[in-house]
């Protein structure tokens, strides 16, 4: 739900720019697909909506596998300047995932004050939560984890990593030069 937040400034931008909904569609993203097949992957192995998982197996390699994927789809789009940006984001998130196994190390204070108390407590018990861990001396890169967070009187609030943020930089930039008629 944080990138719906990316999604609605670049629609924003984009409009106070001239720019019309009707043009993203001139954009030429290759494979497609393949963002849906990542996204359903996340759909099946995150508690979105309820409190477990449709697929509470695999979590992590299936995390990994539906970032993968989304890098490989970026690096065959990078003819568009955003994209750039994205993959930046995208290689750290993965990066500091695939140091801790497949799961993002998470901080409890940035959990606890984005509102997220359950997944907290879930964390201090030594257990997992969908796709992240506990933040510590024992997981690495924690400056690239979840330490960020939106305050839990904004809809959706949740933490978040720096990649997240290049990530939603990345995406606004996309949307709003897209919605462009000269792109």
């Amino acid at each position: 739900m944080l990138y719906l937040l990316a999604i609605l400034i670049g629609l924003a931008i984009g409009r106070l720019r001239g720019g019309r909904l009707a043009n993203l569609a001139q954009l030429r993203l290759r494979w497609l697909w393949v963002v849906l097949f990542s996204l359903l992957i996340q759909l099946l192995i995150l508690p979105l909506f309820s409190s477990s998982a449709l697929l509470p197996y695999a979590t992590a390699p299936l995390h990994l596998l539906s970032c993968a994927i989304l890098i490989v789809w970026l690096i065959a789009n990078l003819r568009t300047a955003p994209m750039g940006v994205l993959l930046l984001g995208a290689v750290s998130n993965f990066i500091t995932i695939a140091a801790k196994g497949g799961r993002m190390p998470a901080s409890v204070a940035a959990l606890e004050r984005a509102g997220l108390l359950r997944t907290a407590d879930t964390l201090r018990k030594g257990e997992t939560a969908a796709n992240v861990v506990l933040m510590g001396p024992s997981t690495h890169l924690n400056a690239l984890g979840d330490w960020l967070y939106l305050p839990d009187w904004v809809p959706f609030a949740t933490a978040f990593s720096i990649g997240d943020v290049v990530i939603m930089v990345g995406l606004g930039w996309l949307i709003a030069r897209g919605m462009k008629a000269d792109g």
